[in-house]
């Protein structure tokens, strides 16, 4: 459970790490990640906050909305992750200054900008917070280890199942989920696009999903009867997301 209070003191930054290393954090290194942002900005769906090979002088927290990490091949659009509110999306640009993919948003968003001096002063000053940093970022990818497995392993309906799974146990963890589902701005294309399937084959994993009640996902809402059941179909564990078990953080 969130404590909303965090989000009360830290508006816009009171979702990092929340599920999984927050706790780890100190009151000062709260205030001084709180302190890292420069400006808040709204932007739109479907805007790309960032393209692939920009230079980025700030990195982006998602206060607000989702967000997808794209890749583009053969004038078709690959999403390769998503991020909730909470998430340093592009934290990575800071060591690389130019991305190989790219931001998009889905729905309306409010992010928060972080220029990169201020990461590096914070960073220089504060190693315990420059290791959550880095911490945040590998969290991205023990997330794309996962997805490469289970797009290989799974068919396309335990693929979205395991989607749902996924973006259900983020949500809880910053507080945003609830106890039957979940409320999303994604589309049934952008699930295709994240589960590597064309529009046909995805409509009909979301049918076979409703009908044998595992999920059902009807404008912008994801109904779920039973975790269980859902989590099974979907051969979904959660430790890769490094909340509660063996690979919490400590």
């Amino acid at each position: 459970m969130v404590d909303q209070t965090e989000i009360e003191r830290f508006p816009l930054t009171g979702r990092f790490l929340e599920g999984r290393a927050r706790h780890a954090l100190s009151e000062s290194e709260k205030a001084r990640i709180e302190g890292l942002v420069s400006e808040t900005v709204d932007r739109d769906h479907g805007d790309r906050i960032i393209a692939r090979g920009d230079v980025c002088n700030t990195s982006t927290m998602l206060v607000e909305g989702f967000m997808l990490r794209t890749l583009e091949s053969d004038g078709k659009r690959h999403a390769v992750s998503f991020h909730v509110p909470g998430d340093f999306v592009d934290l990575h640009c800071f060591a690389l200054k130019h991305l190989d993919h790219n931001i998009d948003c889905v729905g309306p968003a409010k992010i928060a900008l972080v220029p990169h001096e201020r990461l590096t002063a914070a960073m220089a000053d504060d190693p315990h917070l420059g290791r959550l940093l880095w911490f945040s970022t590998l969290l991205d990818a023990a997330l794309h280890r996962q997805w490469i497995m289970k797009l290989e392993q799974l068919t396309v309906p335990r693929r979205i199942a395991y989607i749902f799974a996924e973006i259900w146990r983020r949500l809880e963890m910053v507080g945003l989920g609830d106890e039957t589902g979940f409320d999303t701005p994604l589309t049934q294309n952008n699930i295709a696009e994240m589960c590597g399937a064309t529009a046909i084959h995805t409509n009909r994993a979301i049918g076979k999903l409703r009908a044998e009640g595992i999920a059902d996902f009807r404008r912008g809402r994801v109904e779920i009867a039973s975790r269980e059941t859902l989590e099974t179909f979907a051969d979904f564990e959660p430790d890769y997301l490094y909340g509660d078990g063996d690979l919490s953080f400590r």
